[in-house]
């Protein structure tokens, strides 16, 4: 037989479809009339849109490819640094020291250490009290073996795509769009080989092929949302853009020296993590140099 629901539990259900549409409806119209409104914001969001499909994108080869050997494995980590060094400094500490000094001359440089050590602490606060599992040191945060091991990938992931998304933000917040999308094509260029890295680390822990592509793709869009997030706050607090623009490069850094490099280390490949980044670094400098 089947159970017949009571007239009020179907109106119940019924009653909080209808609020979740209506505030999804709600939610949607007030996004777009934000795109609209803020020519930065638009931007801001295809940039990480951009840089979403470009992580996408370069999970794609774990399809059909064998793993990575760990010479390339470090490599590649190595490149992505380095992209991201170079973009910390050229894309955010600059530009935030120079409007630090605007406003003060001779306290910018105080604000800007202190912005900097900000964002530092940051996601040093968000990696003590998010539970995750890197790659290669296993599981770390609070209550992470509660959880399944799937979910501490993809927390790991996403925590480390915040601060990327966090600089797109910023930096189309500052008006400089020009300097933004260089940042933001590092970015996205940077983010094809750690797609396949995330992808490849995933099929080596056990994960099926399109589990793992399809798991490293939708970490990208951790960009997108904190792009859009980082450049609303700016755009109207604008006080505050010298601050955000080091507080992104503060994480950046701490991803930088506290995953990266010693993940790119771990097997031996020090001399192939090191070119690397070398060369990740110079093509940052590059596109900075060229469009900046």
């Amino acid at each position: 037989m089947q159970q017949v629901l009571p007239a009020r539990s179907v109106l119940r259900r019924l009653s909080g479809w209808t609020i979740l549409l209506a505030g999804t409806a709600y939610g949607l119209s007030q996004f777009v009339l934000l795109l609209q409104q803020q020519p930065a914001v638009r931007y801001a969001f295809y940039a990480g849109l951009i840089a979403a499909a470009a992580t996408a994108l370069g999970t794609l080869p774990a399809l059909v490819s064998a793993r990575l050997s760990a010479r390339s494995n470090a490599a590649m980590l190595g490149f992505g640094g380095g992209v991201m060094l170079a973009a910390s400094i050229f894309s955010l500490l600059l530009p935030a020291q120079t409007l630090f000094t605007q406003y003060s001359s001779a306290f910018g440089h105080y604000y800007l250490a202190l912005a900097l050590v900000s964002g530092m602490a940051l996601l040093l606060l968000l990696e003590r009290l998010i539970p995750h599992e890197h790659f290669i040191k296993g599981s770390e945060g609070q209550q992470a073996l509660a959880l399944k091991r799937s979910w501490l990938f993809v927390l790991a992931i996403m925590l480390h795509n915040i601060p990327e998304g966090l600089a797109i933000g910023a930096a189309y917040a500052g008006g400089e769009a020009v300097g933004a999308t260089a940042l933001a094509m590092g970015i996205a260029i940077q983010d094809l080989p750690e797609g396949l890295v995330i992808a490849m680390a995933l099929l080596a822990v056990g994960y099926r092929r399109r589990t793992a592509v399809l798991v490293g793709s939708l970490s990208g869009l951790t960009e997108p949302i904190m792009a859009v997030l980082g450049a609303s706050v700016l755009v109207t607090a604008s006080v505050f853009l010298p601050w955000g623009l080091a507080l992104a490069a503060g994480a950046m850094l701490f991803v930088i020296s506290h995953e990266i490099i010693p993940e790119s280390h771990r097997q031996g490949h020090e001399l192939s993590a090191t070119l690397g980044l070398l060369l990740g670094f110079i093509l940052m400098l590059l596109l900075d140099s060229q469009f900046g």
